[in-house]
């Protein structure tokens, strides 16, 4: 009998269908029945051994909210016997509805139950505690997961065990992931935590990859890469990253329209095994950027999400230096343009902050400048030795994308058919923060804005706290106009400037909007004495009315 592995994660949900993942035990047809009557069906594909299905369900009412079941070769799987939560459900929408986003990055493994919490409390554990005691007006209508939903990277003590009894850690890459079957431990390690699975089981997601997803720095440089290619292990690990991204991760965030017409989806599921098709693809993604497409859109009514890949598809030649390739550039202004006035706000998801600290935004740019070699070769090398130890590697280190992409933005917002706001949405610094641009010439229309909130669950040692606390500063301001002075580096089309935070902690945020209007809350994870641990509101402000 086949047996439930992982799952099921709802994933893609509109007016009238819906998409759930999960994994089997061995090969089977997967069915999602609903309490309405409406089923979807679908046979299990087969990558390296493990079983999956994506379930597309169709033909539902907008506008309503059905109880779901799953069930494998017909023997239920979901619910799980005797579980605390509510039933998963469907929710499907309407025209006008309001749409409540939630968002946040940075999600490291929780402990097993009864062991103590070395980062304190997970803000999505905490949500999900909250919706299942009824709170269900502050359920998310989607969730958006910006990044590091595994840390291939930093492992768990859990996982480290569990590696050590598979191989010898004193083998490269030691206590890190090293093949597909490694990274499927993450997610059960990720996805099997009994909160987050009933959340991801009944609130849609929508998810991008970033680093840790991979490995730290991921694509900083050519330099780092052809560091990373030369040792005997990269080449299995990022395949192998690329591949299991691919299955537990991108399908989910792709429609069921864009799934019949996908011709990966289609090979992998038209023969016994999809491995080599699978690793096909990702060799191709590795050597060519361009043959693979991560982003994508989806369009909640009115509102008009644009998920932006911005680790996979840089062009690192330091003389090309590009945060997304010409085809991605390119994809990103035709969706963000398409159908003027058919939404009233854009969100764009991309893991890496595109307006930073000021004294941070000009060191990244100042180091992009010396590792182009602009002062020279030794200050070359110390600008790569530094962009690797400072994580000197988001927009601002793109100088020619950080303005493309401000220029977009105006371009969009601007006109008797802006959108009300054009918002920015990131994660990976392990902080919250909201800051606003202002353009030097004629500003948007639209109000824009940079929401960053990370992490949900991790770490956020003093130095951070210290260093983005002064990088806000006015006199960080001053000594970051001195490396753009060094570097001889231009004004960057916008200025900005710090509206909220920095806030630190394990935390969410969400917004609400409505027509035109949209509202902002941060709330974080924090311990209850003698209860259990509940989110709790930071700040709540008006964005547009």
């Amino acid at each position: 009998m086949a047996g439930l592995r992982l799952g099921p994660l709802l994933r893609y949900a509109d007016g009238s269908s819906a998409t759930v993942w999960v994994e089997a035990s061995r090969p089977c047809t997967a069915e999602v029945r609903c309490a309405d009557g409406a089923v979807g069906e679908a046979r299990t594909f087969q990558v390296e051994g493990h079983h999956y299905a994506l379930v597309p369900v169709t033909g539902l009412t907008p506008g309503t909210t059905r109880a779901y079941e799953v069930f494998l070769d017909g023997t239920r799987v979901w619910p799980l016997p005797d579980s605390p939560f509510p039933p998963s459900v469907i929710r499907t929408s309407t025209e006008g509805d309001d749409l409540r986003v939630a968002f946040g990055s940075c999600r490291w493994a929780s402990p097993p139950a009864g062991e103590k919490d070395p980062v304190g409390p997970d803000a999505l554990d905490t949500l999900a505690a909250r919706m299942a005691n009824g709170s269900d007006g502050e359920r998310p209508d989607v969730l958006l997961l910006l990044g590091d939903q595994v840390y291939a990277d930093e492992t768990t003590d859990t996982t480290r065990r569990w590696l050590a009894a598979r191989r010898d850690l004193s083998d490269p890459p030691g206590n890190e992931v090293a093949d597909y079957e490694e990274y499927t431990h993450l997610y059960y390690e990720s996805w099997l935590d009994p909160e987050v699975r009933w959340l991801l089981s009944t609130v849609p997601s929508c998810m991008i990859f970033d680093d840790h997803d991979v490995i730290d720095d991921w694509n900083t440089s050519a330099a780092w890469l052809e560091d990373m290619r030369a040792t005997g292990w990269w080449q299995e690990r990022l395949l192998s990253g690329l591949m299991s991204y691919w299955v537990h991760q991108h399908l989910g965030n792709m429609s069921p329209d864009e799934l019949a017409a996908d011709p990966l989806y289609a090979a992998v599921r038209d023969t016994p095994d999809g491995t080599d098709a699978l690793r096909a693809f990702a060799a191709r993604a590795d050597e060519d950027a361009a043959s693979a497409r991560w982003s994508y859109r989806r369009d909640f009514g009115r509102v008009r999400l644009l998920m932006v890949d911005s680790r996979a598809a840089r062009v690192l030649d330091e003389e090309r230096r590009a945060m997304l390739s010409p085809s991605e550039a390119e994809w990103l202004r035709a969706q963000a343009l398409d159908a003027p006035g058919s939404y009233d706000h854009l969100l764009i998801g991309t893991s890496l902050p595109w307006l930073l600290p000021q004294l941070v935004h000009d060191a990244e740019a100042w180091n992009a400048a010396l590792c182009r070699g602009e002062k020279g070769a030794r200050w070359a090398r110390f600008g790569e030795d530094l962009r690797r130890k400072a994580d000197l590697e988001h927009w601002a280190a793109f100088p020619e994308s950080f303005a493309a992409l401000a220029d977009l933005i105006a371009e969009v917002g601007s006109g008797h058919q802006a959108p009300a706001t054009v918002l920015v949405l990131s994660g990976d610094v392990h902080h919250a923060y909201v800051a606003e641009p202002k353009w030097r010439s004629e500003s948007p229309d639209a109000r824009v804005l940079q929401l960053t909130c990370s992490p949900v669950h991790n770490s956020i040692p003093l130095s951070i706290r210290l260093g983005f606390r002064f990088g806000w500063s006015a006199l960080a301001r001053a000594l970051g106009r001195r490396f753009a002075w060094h570097a001889g580096s231009p004004l960057p089309p916008v200025s900005w400037r710090k509206k909220g935070g920095p806030w630190f902690g394990n935390q969410l945020m969400t917004l609400t909007l409505h027509g035109r209007s949209a509202r902002l809350r941060l709330e974080q994870a924090q311990e209850v004495r003698g209860g259990s641990p509940r989110l709790a509101t930071v700040t709540e402000s008006e964005l547009a009315r």
